[in-house]
Formats: C-alpha cells, sequence, structure tokens
C-alpha cells in the first residue's frame, strides 16, 4: 500500500528534453517559480516555461482536393498555436475541400480560431 505522504506530494519539478534545437538539452522546470535549469542557451530556456504554461504546436494535416494528382494536399499551421486546439484544428480540417490548382504556401485558412496562424498548403498540385 501506498504512503498517503507520497500520494499528496506535489510535483515541484518537471523534467522534459529541449527539442528547440539539436543539443536536446535535458531540462528541469521548478513548477513554483518556473525556473529552467539544464538548458545550454536562451531558447531553451523560454521553451521549458512555454511548455509549462501554454504549449504550442505546429498542426501538419491533409486536406482533400479534387482534379489533382492526389486525393490529399498537405497542409500545414503557418506558426505554432496552443495545443489546447491541435483536435479542434484537425476537426476543422476534415471538412475542407480544395480544387486544383493550388501553389505552395497559398492560405487555405487565414486565422484560424483567431491566433494568427493561417493553414497552408504544403506543395503545388
Amino acid at each position: 500500500m501506498m504512503d498517503k505522504e507520497i500520494i499528496n506530494k506535489k510535483i515541484t519539478k518537471k523534467e522534459m528534453i529541449c527539442i528547440v534545437c539539436p543539443m536536446g538539452c535535458h531540462l528541469t522546470i521548478d513548477m513554483d517559480n518556473l525556473e529552467v535549469t539544464g538548458n545550454t542557451c536562451e531558447r531553451g530556456e523560454k521553451y521549458g516555461k512555454e511548455e509549462i504554461t501554454n504549449p504550442m504546436r505546429v498542426i501538419t494535416s491533409t486536406v482533400r482536393i479534387e482534379s489533382g494528382i492526389h486525393k490529399r494536399l498537405p497542409v500545414k499551421t503557418s506558426i505554432a498555436i496552443s495545443k489546447d486546439l491541435n483536435f479542434k484544428c484537425i476537426k476543422l480540417l476534415e471538412n475542407i475541400k480544395l480544387n486544383s490548382p493550388v501553389r505552395s504556401g497559398q492560405i487555405i485558412i487565414a486565422n484560424v480560431f483567431d491566433t494568427g496562424a493561417n493553414i497552408v498548403a504544403c506543395r503545388d498540385m
């Protein structure tokens, strides 16, 4: 049986690997004051804090397209959006149907969910 102290113990540190650059620093984030250690650059510190407070992700997916050489067109968000919006964004993309021609970088959906991010085509088709 687990000790009640262990069950009620608050997690005060979180460990993660930074993915901002190829260094792959092992970060430790103090959850009480958002102090990041283990990073070798400022980008790692920023990444650690953002990953704890508001994780962001670039969404990559596909949408339907007609009259193209393939039936699906790869798309992505132009910038990272809040991780909380991932599934909502994917659901939105399920209902998109385009007609060829489409150019790489073409905006498919502007300012998705008022995030400032655009859904853009990732190839010509």
